[in-house]
């Protein structure tokens, strides 16, 4: 098995690692009712996907 000859240094493992972050989901808002939601699905307060109704919502629960 190989082992490295030389310790790898902190600026070449987090140059490697840069890229290995967490990032924010887009948001979009709602066409119909302005809520954000997460882009190309149902909007999960209207129950609309761009002017087209998908989803029955019920109200209240």
């Amino acid at each position: 098995m190989a082992n490295p000859k030389k310790r790898m240094s902190k600026c070449r493992t987090h140059t490697r690692r840069s890229h290995d972050r967490l990032d924010m989901p887009a948001v979009v808002s709602c066409d119909n009712c302005g809520q954000p939601k997460l882009p190309h699905r149902i909007c999960p307060e209207c129950g609309y996907y761009g002017k087209k109704q998908i989803v029955e919502v019920e109200e209240g629960v």
